[in-house]
């Protein structure tokens, strides 16, 4: 005799836990007892949504099981509020998931939790006793009144500037407590500056003496740069700040037979790359280029609206994908290349290669390598509130005694969870 089929059993198994989490099954009142408000979203019982609550306060949370309804391989979904919450407590709350047996149980452990995380986040934020006060105003009057930006109210947040050897300004934002030193901290932010002053030198020239398409008006922090070469036709780079003398990494933007020689003089001379001349000139010399001058040409010469929407910047992007035939070369927003090739039924795609007519020159037919995985990610994201939903990446954990690349110090930062 022959068992049930594979599909069979998943559907069997499927209206078992059906039967068992019913809004009127014993473990579906007792989840509903202990959190009124999380309700479930379909029949399957594979999603549930709605307020978890601690101490009087509700934090929105969403529980995606998978299709064998395995606990340990659900996926937990929060805001920003319960994540920031949570953020010393992820590694607990992932044995939760490996060793309860069902949600009711896991849903006791979670908010056994947040009442400890509440409670610390409460002792946390007790007021600093007088002396606090006394030697806060003792370290601002030793650094000066005039490094002083701006301090709030209560004296927990303080933003000073600051100048690098090179007479760069630089603000810092400090989120001070009890224990915090506000001269240590701001000779740490000193030492900082002066440890990325070679890479803001490399990227000051780069902006002084090319003309840099992306970002428009780069930050400090802005580590990327796109520079025109020719019309439609531009590189753009990734320095590192700890290393900003080293071969950056390269992609170039433009039709092929323009990119495609850029390419093999890369590749040919890379072993020409001296890390003792300045980024600017190893760039030169290596591909055998000089970039457009500043006094010759203006930006404009370089900026062509998109085929498609017919505006040079949207949502902050700029054209970045070229016909690749020499007589049209047309420039498109990525995004309004992808909605296009897609609307048109002679359009077929490989992987991440569309194949399609050109929106202004349909005579040839030409491929457009496309992104699919972030385009489409993209699209779905929009369809999400990033205010109930927030992506759960680990955030980096700064520290005192440590900088981001933008030469920015952080007293205290929260950083967020993934369950």
């Amino acid at each position: 005799m022959r068992g049930p089929s594979p599909a069979g059993r998943g559907r069997g198994k499927r209206a078992g836990f059906e039967r068992a989490w019913g809004e009127g099954s014993m473990a579906g009142r007792a989840l509903l007892r202990l959190c009124p408000l999380l309700l479930r979203q379909d029949r399957r019982g594979s999603a549930y949504e709605g307020f978890v609550t601690a101490q009087g306060r509700d934090f929105h949370i969403r529980i995606l099981l998978p299709s064998d309804f395995q606990l340990k391989n659900a996926r937990i979904q929060c805001s920003w509020q319960l994540k920031r919450l949570l953020h010393g407590y992820r590694q607990i709350l992932k044995q939760r998931l490996q060793h309860c047996s069902d949600l009711v149980s896991f849903m006791e452990e979670l908010k056994t939790i947040l009442e400890v995380a509440l409670k610390n986040t409460e002792d946390l934020h007790t007021p600093p006793p007088p002396e606090y006060y006394s030697h806060l105003i003792r370290d601002i009057e030793t650094l000066g009144w005039n490094k002083i930006v701006y301090v709030d109210t209560g004296l927990s947040s303080v933003k000073l500037k600051a100048e690098d050897s090179r007479g760069r300004q630089h603000l810092i934002t400090l989120k001070l407590n009890a224990k915090s030193s506000l001269i240590d901290i701001y000779s740490q932010f000193l030492a900082a500056l002066e440890s990325l002053k070679e890479f803001w030198d490399a990227m000051d020239e780069i902006d002084e003496k090319t003309w840099v398409l992306e970002p428009e008006n780069p930050t400090r922090s802005a580590t990327m740069r796109r520079i025109a070469i020719g019309n439609n036709v531009s590189i753009n780079l990734e320095v590192d700040p700890r290393h900003p003398a080293m071969l950056p990494e390269c992609f170039f933007l433009g039709a092929d037979h323009v990119v495609n020689p850029l390419k093999i003089k890369l590749n040919n001379n890379m072993h020409l790359w001296n890390p003792e001349v300045h980024l600017l000139q190893n760039l030169k010399e290596v591909l055998e280029i000089e970039f457009p001058s500043r006094v010759v040409l203006e930006k404009s010469d370089f900026s062509m609206d998109c085929g498609i929407c017919y505006a040079y910047r949207l949502d902050g992007t700029v054209p970045d994908q070229v016909c690749d035939d020499p007589r049209c070369g047309q420039p498109f927003h990525q995004a309004c290349l992808y909605e296009w090739l897609q609307s048109l039924p002679s359009s077929r795609q490989s992987f991440n290669v569309i194949f399609g007519e050109c929106p202004y020159c349909n005579k040839v037919r030409k491929y457009f390598r496309k992104r699919i995985f972030e385009q489409n990610t993209a699209l779905e994201d929009r369809k999400i509130s990033p205010t109930l939903f927030p992506s759960l990446s680990m955030t980096r954990k700064l520290k005192v005694g440590q900088t981001n690349f933008c030469g920015r110090f952080y007293a205290c930062f929260s950083s967020g969870i993934e369950i």
